[in-house]
Formats: structure tokens, sequence, C-alpha cells
């Protein structure tokens, strides 16, 4: 996949050029929907299917003092549309001048970018431009291009949407939440070095980067760990762990089962798959150990 980080890239696609459009944060079925008709519609004429995102999340600019948690950090992102097949990915600054553009020169600088433009796909209530002036209507009105506004891909009659699923994910419904994407909630992260604890109870553990992205409610999760190609099945612990060390920052463990090596550094995904427990203070070592023990043996 091409990532891209300004339109002027545009230039060089083979048009006519179709542009899936929108801030895509965890890559639920109703955004796989656009990528969809848009790749459909490159297929069609022998154009180039482009998806088009903002990074910061809009709102983490609009919003400063307090962003929503995100669903998907820009590197699981660019993983997820990759599994989907796209070959081309734009990731605009969202800074300033984007901000303060009118809608209508944010079309404007579409069509001049590319050649030529050969449609649009965005979701059916989407808003952009300064002040939110710009929609459908809007792209519609503007013409010389096809205007595609997708309806809202619904689960009992009810639209997905990411709010929707980052308060099931903060409410512990994972089912909702992977019906929503169309696959486990997982996050995306690096692993850091730790303490070191888990490997001194016999359970090593990977230690992921985790801040700005929501969370389940803490607790034990069965888990599966995607390290680049391979995937193994695991243990989390997320929370305080009030036993060994509290403190006031969650924290992420991952005990992979039947893993040997060292993953410092390295980039893994971990889908949470179901609940297990809650989290608790034990009242000695000695007892944790028996029951990560039990948890270990519950997951496999």
């Amino acid at each position: 996949m091409e990532v891209l980080h300004d339109l002027e890239s545009l230039r060089s696609l083979p048009g006519p050029v179709y542009l899936a459009i929108g801030i895509f944060d965890g890559l639920h079925r109703g955004h796989r929907a656009l990528i969809e008709e848009a790749q459909a519609d490159a297929q069609k004429t022998g154009g180039t299917a482009v998806v088009m995102t903002f990074e910061p999340h809009p709102m983490m600019f609009f919003q400063r003092g307090e962003p929503p948690l995100r669903l998907s950090s820009p590197r699981h992102k660019e993983l997820l549309l990759r599994r989907e097949g796209v070959t081309h990915l734009v990731v605009l600054p969202f800074e300033a001048a984007l901000a303060g553009q009118t809608a209508e020169e944010f079309v404007g600088d579409l069509r001049a970018a590319c050649h030529p433009l050969g449609g649009v796909v965005v979701g059916a209530d989407w808003k952009f431009g300064k002040g939110r002036s710009g929609d459908v209507a809007l792209l519609k009105r503007m013409g010389g291009f096809e205007v595609d506004g997708i309806p809202a891909v619904t689960i009992g009659g009810k639209p997905i949407s990411s709010t929707a699923i980052r308060l099931a994910v903060a409410r512990g419904d994972l089912a909702f939440a992977g019906e929503a994407l169309g696959r486990p909630y997982a996050v995306f992260g690096r692993v850091v070095p730790g303490r070191k604890l888990g490997r001194e109870l016999g359970f090593p553990t990977a230690n992921l980067e985790t801040d700005g992205f929501q969370l389940p409610p803490d607790g034990v999760y069965a888990v599966r760990v995607g390290i680049g190609e391979e995937s193994y099945a695991g243990v989390a612990n997320l929370g305080l762990r009030p036993t060994l060390s509290p403190g006031d920052r969650r924290l992420l463990e991952v005990h992979l089962l039947d893993f040997e090596g060292e993953l410092y550094g390295q980039d893994i995904e971990v889908e949470f798959l179901r609940f297990v427990r809650g989290e608790k203070k034990f009242q000695s070592v000695e007892e944790l150990r028996a029951q990560i023990g039990r948890d270990v043996a519950a997951v496999r």
C-alpha cells in the first residue's frame, strides 16, 4: 500500500480517481462499505481507488482539552486498510490551514489534484469544511464527478458508528463491538520494557503502550495476539495491578501461550476475545501466582 501525505501526490495516480473520504477510526463495517464502493467504481473504469483520511483525528484538533479516545492508531489503521486490499492511502495533516478551509475550497483542491476526479464516496451524513458547511448535497451541486453518500450500516436498526463502538468497548460489550467491526476489538501497540514482575511469577508478559486509546473495563481477558504473520493465544491483564505495584496508570500486560522469544520494540495486535474475570487484590504473591495459573488453564 502506498501512503501519501498531501493532495499534490494524487497527480501521479492514473485517473479517474475515486476517493473514499472519512476518519475511519476503527475501520468498522460502515467504513468498509465506503471503501468497497470506491474500489468497485475504480475497477469499472480502470481508475484508481484512494482512501483519504486525516491525522490527527479532527476532534483532537478541536477538543484539545478532552479529545475522544481512539479505536485505532494511525499505524493500526494502515494495517487494517492493507488487509482490505487498499492500494493507495492519503493521510492529510489536520491543522489550522485545513480546518479553516471552506467546503468549496476543499472540493476545488480535490478536483485540481486528480486527473480527473472520477468520484467521491462518503457517509450520507458526512460534514466537512469550515463550520461543517459541506455535505453530500454540496458535493453534488459542485458537479463534474460522481457522488455516493452511503447510508449507515445498522445492527438491529441502530447505525454503526465509531462512537457507538467506543461506548460498547468502554462498558465491556465485546459482542456488539465485534459485530460492528466485523472482527474482534483489538488494540495495536509497541511492546515496552516493564518491571518483569510477570517473569518472576513464571508468566512473562508483553507490556503495551495504550495511552489515548479506548480500552475495555479492567480485568483478565482471553486474547489472540498477532505478531507479524503469526498469531498466538494469550491471557491479558488490564488494570492497576493492585497486588504487585498499585498505581494510577492502567497497564495492558499480555502473556502469550506457547511462545518463546523477545518482543521488546515490536508492534503487536491484541484482540479481546472474552472476559475471564475482574481484577482483584490478592493477599499474597503465591495466591496471585495460583490464580494466574488457573486463568491460563481456563483460556487454554
